[in-house]
């Protein structure tokens, strides 16, 4: 699979002083706000200044304000979309790992589910922590369309970083879709059969049994270690 956006992680400048220092401030400002006694006040007051450099010609400062709206617990949908469509690979896997807290939080509705889907394709970084996120939702979910689910198996099948494609196996996983696709995996480079391993977990069956007692053979020893214990959790 080719990447949409194989850009360099960097699109500004040298960092200045003023820049380091204004990023740390903002996850600084965040995680007081977070334990602070006039909790509202601090973090309406942190979240002003983090939106307000979201769009710093930086993208260190852009990361950490995507950092600080996500440890304010205020980054929303619409702040991926944003974020994804910024020129720093840097700034668009910060928005897509803010993303994955907000599923976590019961907050990742249809729209968060199509944008992560949609940076599947993105630079390696960016569509490694998509699958992550896209995992997090967890079996069932309704925001989960079929698209995602043939983007995640191209993604585990296509793409030519094995991190990108162990991301997508694990996603399935957690998914509970596409066992073909995770079985296939377990023909993949060692990081990845061991994922997928722990992939075919919630699936049943004698092609699974055979796939597990098969893996009991593989040459790398941490294949074998999570095979045998996936057959011994099933007996």
């Amino acid at each position: 699979m080719n990447t949409a956006a194989e850009n360099n992680f960097s699109t500004s400048p040298p960092a200045t002083a003023g820049d380091a220092a204004l990023a740390a401030d903002l996850i600084a400002d965040a995680a007081f706000a977070m334990s602070s006694p006039d909790h509202e006040s601090a973090r309406s007051e942190s979240e002003s200044q983090a939106r307000a450099n979201v769009a710093h010609p930086h993208h260190d400062v852009r990361v950490a304000a995507l950092a600080a709206l996500a440890r304010l617990e205020t980054f929303s949908a619409q702040d991926l979309q944003n974020s994804l469509s910024d020129s720093s690979s840097l700034v668009r896997r910060r928005g897509v790992e803010a993303a994955a807290q907000l599923i976590q939080r019961g907050e990742g509705d249809r729209s968060v589910a199509a944008s992560l889907t949609d940076a599947l394709g993105d630079d390696r970084s960016v569509a490694e922590a998509a699958a992550f996120a896209l995992g997090e939702y967890g079996p069932e979910a309704p925001e989960i369309s079929e698209d995602t689910v043939s983007s995640l198996v191209r993604l585990a099948t296509d793409h030519d970083d094995p991190l990108c494609r162990e991301s997508a196996v694990a996603a399935l996983g957690a998914l509970h879709q596409a066992r073909p696709t995770i079985l296939a995996a377990l023909n993949d480079k060692a990081t990845v059969r061991r994922r997928a391993v722990l992939a075919l977990a919630p699936f049943e069956g004698r092609e699974v049994h055979a796939a597990l007692t098969k893996a009991l053979e593989d040459r790398d020893w941490q294949v074998r270690q999570a095979a045998e214990d996936q057959l011994a959790a099933r007996q």
